[in-house]
């Protein structure tokens, strides 16, 4: 009897498929309410591509943030309307922030706390706004409207450089994926055993011709070509 595809076991959840997400620091949003903080420390959460800045607010709260390339212990972290935006690492709503600024960790929806742009080494830049809407350009050269309520942080995510230095190590590379649940290593069907995919075996080599799975079949059949689309008129 055949087992489970990786994928059937992939959505139906389990301890060996499911993030180590007890291990991260934060979710590293926007405070909820304006206040002023300090950076205290620097931590690497497994959850995170870039640094978080531990930051100590006036009441006494430690909170975590992306930290931007720049600052340092010490330095002040302004989450007020008051906050200057030529310096890195404040939180201001898009309408208070000048036209051609870098910013990060941009809110879909006021209050969210931030989705876009948070990955290392990343910014998004300002270039326009309207009477509802900031026009932002993402990192991937896209351009999206944001209200201007949104929030976002000021500056260059750090941990640029992350890419620069080489994993040697396919160990290495599988703790790295393992703990944000990423699949590691990528196996095409054709090169597992028989029993694990309906395209496995060693009695030859040879893959090419096609065999589409039937449109009735189940769901641990339904890999490669699917049955033919219909055409023509439902009989």
């Amino acid at each position: 009897m055949g087992k489970s595809l990786i994928q059937q076991a992939r959505g139906k959840g389990g301890p060996s498929y499911v993030a180590r997400s007890f291990r991260y620091k934060s979710s590293a949003k926007h405070p909820a309410t304006a206040r002023n903080g300090t950076i205290t420390d620097f931590v690497k959460c497994p959850g995170h591509s870039a640094p978080l800045a531990e930051v100590t607010y006036e009441d006494g709260t430690i909170a975590f943030l992306i930290a931007p390339e720049g600052v340092r212990v010490g330095d002040p972290i302004n989450a007020t309307p008051q906050a200057d935006p030529r310096v890195s690492g404040s939180i201001l709503a898009l309408a208070n922030i000048p036209e051609g600024t870098n910013i990060y960790n941009i809110e879909s929806q006021p209050g969210d706390g931030g989705k876009f742009c948070r990955t290392s080494g990343n910014a998004a830049r300002l270039i326009s706004k309207t009477d509802q809407y900031a026009i932002v350009v993402l990192p991937s050269r896209r351009e999206r409207q944001f209200l201007l309520s949104c929030r976002a942080s000021i500056g260059t995510i750090a941990g640029g450089g992350r890419k620069e230095k080489p994993f040697l190590k396919a160990g290495t590379r599988h703790h790295a994926k393992r703990m944000k649940n990423k699949r590691y290593p990528m196996i095409s069907g054709a090169a597992q055993n028989a029993v694990d995919h309906p395209f496995g075996n060693k009695r030859t080599s040879r893959k090419a011709k096609q065999r589409p799975a039937p449109r009735f079949a189940p769901a641990g059949r339904k890999v490669g070509k699917l049955h033919p689309t219909r055409t023509g008129r439902k009989k």
